[in-house]
């Protein structure tokens, strides 16, 4: 299969992350199968694509007749068949239980070309096993997105122990080609390379909370304020690669070795986090939220409405909507 050979795609359950994966493909020009289980959430699914475009409509990224269009492209079925049989990519977003994946894996494959490509938004589930009873594994990858899939472009692409180089080299090339970024993880890695780094950042601001150094809504300031305004434009290491001159990302690290490792041996190196932590940081959200003006979100639906709105306005400066 090559990527430029795809021209209808599947999103099979079409839930919070599969809705938005089927506006992202559908957004592309592709014709896209929508697949849920019941007309109840396929319903569901088609008012998500609504308020998603309408969102876009409002943010100047499409006119009311090119969101029409789109929406036009996204088609129903509670059949996993007819959502497969004309697809060349599907799209998996099923719950995460290894017993729903491999129903759907029987059910794909009794029903989809043999040279279609698989790829799983398992956040945390292991392609190998996903893929261990199918007829053909070499066809299948994990394609873990950040929600909403439709707005935020990183995919990681993960690889099981039978799956081809020609299958990743598709579905990286396929995910570019929709507006997506992707990244191929060289080898399995729990949590993939997102959760594990926002995890790592959280679990120090948990630490600094509870250590009395700050409040959670200045932590937040900090990340937003701070490195998030230049993570939003590079990454960290190209981040420190400005910041050490004319010795750059290697000059930066020598020169504050010393320091940094008196930070990192003060910092947390927890394995769990603190049972404790947790309604702390609910009540120092509700703070938060209470303190934050209306026009950038003082409830979640609020909250959530600015969100969009800038990942959008980024993402007009990155060029990608």
């Amino acid at each position: 299969m090559r990527s430029e050979d795809i021209r209808v795609a599947a999103s099979i359950g079409a839930g919070v992350i599969g809705y938005s994966w089927a506006l992202k493909f559908a957004m592309a020009g592709l014709e896209v199968w929508a697949q849920n289980r019941t007309e109840e959430s396929g319903a569901l699914a088609r008012e998500r694509v609504r308020a998603s475009l309408d969102s876009l409509v409002k943010n100047d990224v499409y006119s009311e007749a090119q969101a029409a269009e789109i929406a036009g492209r996204i088609h129903y079925t509670t059949s996993i068949e007819e959502a497969v049989r004309n697809a060349q990519f599907i799209q998996e977003s099923a719950a995460e239980h290894y017993e729903v994946k491999w129903e759907l894996v029987r059910a794909i494959e009794a029903a989809a070309a043999s040279d279609a490509i698989v790829a799983s938004s398992t956040s945390g589930l292991l392609v190998s096993e996903i893929a261990k009873d199918a007829a053909h594994p070499e066809r299948f990858c994990g394609g873990h997105p950040y929600n909403p899939p439709h707005l935020i472009p990183l995919v990681e692409i993960t690889k099981g122990e039978r799956t081809t180089d020609e299958t990743v080299t598709c579905a990286k090339a396929f995910y570019a080609r929709v507006g997506m970024e992707p990244v191929v993880l060289q080898k399995e890695a729990l949590g993939f390379i997102c959760n594990r780094l926002q995890m790592a950042l959280y679990r120090e601001v948990a630490n600094l909370v509870l250590s009395g150094v700050c409040t959670i809504e200045d932590a937040d300031k900090a990340v937003t304020f701070g490195p998030g305004i230049r993570w939003g434009i590079m990454g960290p290491s190209l981040v420190f690669e400005l910041g050490g001159g004319k010795g750059g990302v290697s000059g930066l690290m020598n020169h504050l070795n010393d320091s940094i490792s008196l930070w990192l041996a003060d910092m947390a190196d927890w394995k769990s986090f603190p049972p404790e932590f947790a309604p702390v940081a609910q009540e120092g959200v509700d703070e938060e939220l209470a303190a934050r003006p209306a026009e950038i979100g003082n409830t979640p639906e609020g909250l959530a409405d600015y969100r969009d709105h800038m990942i959008i306005e980024i993402l007009k400066l990155h060029g990608k909507l």
